[in-house]
């Protein structure tokens, strides 16, 4: 059975980056009828944030990736929260220091210092390497701090992944990393191989920045004599073409976009597509249909840049979709606030609903409704439908009357009321909408046309509006 886990970290909100690899596992996962696992990566103390997990928590309940085994659910090896494994991690880095893969190392941090150069970056020398059993046993004893090294053994490592193919490194290139701290805590790189392990792991999902430290997992695998599992690196999300989206200079996290009004599902259906491409040309899915359709050989080795644009639009076409009661939902709070006269708020929602990337569009889009706002004449200009403010002024003046007689107002009958103006006076339907349109909204762009604007105002406000365009225009 394939397994899967997300191992984050809990040092903040949910970056973009780390829930599509959270995304992607879940998929491979479920596209096999496989298992998801969430575990809490939390050896880093110094680094943790308070509230951070239940952000993770939070974050893949919103977005839909239910995870099989971990926090809150248990299993063999749950909850699986590092911190509370610490003499876990120890006892297996013991295992290694007498199958002489690993070894203790008491150097403090003075030495250590010593052993930089001009760039300020050390390699360790291996000085405890040399240790006897009885000086480590005496320092042991007297309670010197110590932390637990990998000894990497010369040679090459060669690994295959199932994006970037086979990839060798000279071991003589890596040094021995710290398995255990001097806390007594273990670091990233030894407890997710532990934690892979004894969690029957199949495939590990994580970011390129990882492949020059594979190497290392592997010789510890081959070390305890265990399966390496399958290995599948993602190339990094990209704010443009030369950074990477990151936490640390700010960029927009998944809570981040919900606050500007990006849907869960939309969000997640865009995150997908940052690195995966499916087979044909579809790229609206339901999560169901993403479990269906999704396959490792999508996944591409070349970053993907974050365009919110695009995730705008995606947005668009899940708001379109959308229950119109769910949309009504969200929708009605805010046009409550914005509108406090007692137009028809529903009628206003469906207006809005399939010309708004976000919800949080709304409020600019419906500003003009409470109070016409101030506008240039420059507005009526409209090269296409050949009109300008002369002839819109004239259009104006002569359908005022025609507006005053009509008995019936809604939107069929105000509507036909002007194509018959337009036939009239020998003019095309759209070159006598457009500043009827102008007129009523005072802007270049408005969430329905003349007839519906007509409707919602009513006669007597449709009218006002109409005389204040004429006054802007003479």
């Amino acid at each position: 059975m394939i397994r899967t886990r997300f191992a984050p970290s809990p040092t903040g909100y949910m970056h973009i980056g780390n829930l599509r690899t959270a995304l992607y596992e879940y998929l491979i996962a479920k596209a096999n009828n496989g298992k998801f696992i969430l575990r809490i990566e939390d050896t880093d103390q110094e680094r943790l944030v308070e509230g951070a997990t239940d952000i993770i928590y939070k974050t893949l309940k919103m977005a839909g990736i239910q995870h099989d085994e971990g926090p809150d659910i248990g299993g063999e090896y749950g909850p699986y929260i590092q911190s509370q494994r610490k003499n876990d991690y120890l006892e297996y880095a013991k295992q290694l220091v007498e199958k002489g893969e690993a070894y203790y190392c008491f150097c403090d941090k003075d030495r250590l210092d010593s052993l930089k150069g001009d760039e300020g970056i050390a390699k360790y020398d291996r000085h405890c390497l040399s240790l006897s059993k009885e000086e480590i046993e005496q320092k042991l004893k007297d309670n010197v701090p110590f932390v637990i090294r990998q000894k990497i053994k010369e040679g090459k490592t060669t690994f295959i992944d199932e994006v970037y193919g086979e990839i060798t490194v000279e071991n003589e290139e890596m040094e021995d990393q710290i398995l255990i701290k001097s806390d007594g805590l273990p670091t990233y790189n030894f407890a997710n191989v532990i934690d892979d392990h004894l969690m029957d792991i199949t495939h590990v999902v994580r970011g390129s920045e990882y492949l020059s430290s594979t190497p290392k997992y592997n010789l510890l695998y081959d070390a305890f004599g265990w399966d390496i599992p399958t290995y599948i690196h993602l190339p990094p999300v990209m704010k443009n073409q030369s950074e990477k989206l990151s936490k640390r200079n700010g960029d927009a996290s998944f809570q981040d976009l919900i606050d500007k009004g990006y849907l869960p599902e939309a969000i997640v259906n865009y995150i997908v597509l940052l690195g995966w491409s499916p087979s044909d040309n579809q790229e609206i899915f339901t999560l169901d249909e993403l479990i269906q359709k999704f396959d490792i050989k999508g996944l591409s080795k070349s970053p993907a840049i974050f365009d919110i644009t695009k995730l705008t639009w995606v947005n668009s076409e899940y708001l379109k979709k959308m229950d119109f009661d769910a949309f009504f939902e969200m929708a009605e709070p805010i046009l409550k606030e914005c509108i406090t006269k007692p137009y028809n708020i529903k009628k206003i929602a469906e207006y809005v609903k399939t010309r708004i990337g976000t919800i949080n569009d709304i409020p600019s889009m419906v500003d003009f409704i409470e109070e016409l706002p101030e506008y240039s004449t420059e507005l009526y200009i409209h090269k296409k439908n050949k009109v300008d403010e002369s002839i819109c002024l004239d259009i104006l003046q002569k359908s005022i009357p025609v507006f005053e007689n009509l008995e019936n107002w809604d939107n069929e009958s105000i509507y036909n009321a002007i194509v018959s103006f337009a036939n009239e006076i020998g003019m095309k339907n759209a070159a006598v909408l457009w500043p009827i349109r102008t007129a009523l909204s005072g802007k270049p762009t408005s969430p329905c046309g003349a007839s519906e604007m007509g409707e919602l105002f009513g006669k007597d406000e449709t009218l006002t509006r109409l005389k204040k365009g004429i006054e802007k225009l003479s």
